[in-house]
C-alpha cells in the first residue's frame, strides 16, 4: 500500500467554522474553450489557495474540488478514468429514496472565517463563471460544540488526523494513475425540525444510537432497531469499513428551512454506497425527520493529476 498525503487535496475531517459547498454545471457550448478554462483553473487554483494561506495564516483554509463522471467524459474523452468514477444511481427503499442529481464540478471550501471562504470562491468563479452555471450553493457553519444540527456530536467514529488518509486516498496498488485522489459523495438533507424537537431526548438518543450530552454510545439493546449508527455502517466479518464524513449544518431560520449537507470522502465509493444503501433500504430512523434532496458523486484528483490537466496532458 502506498499513498502520498502531500499529493492529496484536503479530504480530511475538518468541517471548518465557515463552509461553502458549490456544484456547477458546464455550459457545454464549446468543449475546447471549456477545456482550456479548466486547464487554466487547474493551473491557478493552487496559487490562489497558497496566497490566501499566506495572507491569513491562522484561518485554516482547506479546499477540495473535483469532477463528476459526466464532466470527466465530456472534458477528457480520450483519457483513462478513475476505476469507480460513475454516475450515482438512485437508491430507493420501501419508505425513502436517495435521489441522484446532476452536477459537473464540486467545491468544498472551509475556513475559520467566512471572508476567507468568500475570497477564495470569488477568485475561483472569476475564472469559471464564463463556462458554468450554478446547480447549488450551500453555506454551512459549525454548530455548537461541533454538533450536527440535530444536536448530537458529529463524526465521533471518524478516522482522525493523518490516519484518515488511509481511508480517503486511493492507493497506488489499486489505481496507480489516480493514486492520492479521493471519491466524494455530496448529499443535501432538509430536516423537519419541529418534529425532531418534539421527540423526547431519550427517543432522539435511540434514533441516533448515542447519548446526546455525553456522546457515549448506547448499548445495543437500548437503540432503535434501525438506529442511525447501526444501519449506516459498512461492516463485513466484524470489520467496519470507514470513510471520512462531515455533516455540515445550514439554515435560514426565518424561512424555517434547516438541513444538513453531508460530504463523505473515501478511497472506494463502494464503501460509501454500501452505507447509503443500508440507510435507505433499512429505513434509517433518522430519515423519518430528514429528506435527501440531492446526491452526486465526484472524483477529487491528486495534485499531480491536476498538474496534468493544467498542462493539457489529459
Amino acid at each position: 500500500m502506498s499513498i502520498n498525503i502531500k499529493d492529496a487535496q484536503d479530504v480530511f475531517k475538518d468541517a471548518g467554522e465557515s463552509v461553502d459547498f458549490v456544484i456547477l454545471n458546464l455550459k457545454r457550448e464549446n468543449v475546447e474553450k471549456e477545456r482550456e478554462v479548466i486547464a487554466e483553473f487547474a493551473d491557478l487554483q493552487n496559487s490562489i489557495i497558497n496566497s490566501m494561506r499566506i495572507r491569513n495564516q491562522n484561518d485554516q483554509l482547506a479546499v477540495a474540488w473535483g469532477f463528476s463522471s459526466d464532466a470527466w467524459d465530456y472534458l477528457f474523452p480520450n483519457a483513462d478514468k478513475p476505476k469507480e468514477l460513475a454516475p450515482f444511481k438512485e437508491i430507493k427503499g420501501q419508505k425513502y429514496t436517495a435521489p441522484s442529481t446532476p452536477g459537473d464540478l464540486f467545491f468544498h471550501v472551509r475556513a475559520k472565517i467566512n471572508a476567507v471562504v468568500y475570497e477564495v470562491l470569488d477568485q475561483f468563479m472569476d475564472i469559471l463563471r464564463p463556462i458554468t452555471t450554478v446547480v447549488d450553493e450551500t453555506h454551512g457553519f459549525r454548530y455548537l460544540e461541533g454538533r450536527a444540527i440535530v444536536g448530537f456530536i458529529d463524526g465521533t467514529e471518524n478516522p482522525a488526523g493523518v490516519e484518515s488518509m488511509d481511508y480517503t486516498l486511493i492507493d497506488s496498488d489499486d489505481d496507480p494513475e489516480f493514486a492520492n485522489g479521493s471519491y466524494a459523495f455530496a448529499q443535501k438533507y432538509n430536516h423537519n425540525m419541529d418534529a425532531w424537537k418534539a421527540l423526547p431526548t431519550d427517543e432522539q438518543e435511540k434514533t441516533i444510537g448515542r447519548r446526546k450530552f455525553s456522546d457515549r454510545e448506547l448499548e445495543e439493546d437500548e437503540k432503535s432497531p434501525n438506529a442511525h449508527n447501526i444501519v449506516s455502517k459498512d461492516e463485513e466479518g466484524g470489520v467496519e469499513h470507514k470513510i471520512v464524513r462531515m455533516n455540515v449544518p445550514f439554515s435560514d431560520p426565518s424561512k424555517d428551512h434547516t438541513g444538513t449537507y453531508f460530504i463523505g470522502y473515501s478511497k472506494s465509493f463502494h464503501i460509501t454506497n454500501t452505507m447509503l444503501t443500508n440507510m435507505f433500504t433499512k429505513s434509517d430512523r433518522l430519515l423519518d425527520f430528514s429528506t435527501a434532496v440531492t446526491g452526486t458523486m465526484f472524483f477529487i484528483p491528486s495534485k499531480s493529476v491536476l498538474e496534468k490537466i493544467a498542462d493539457g496532458d489529459l
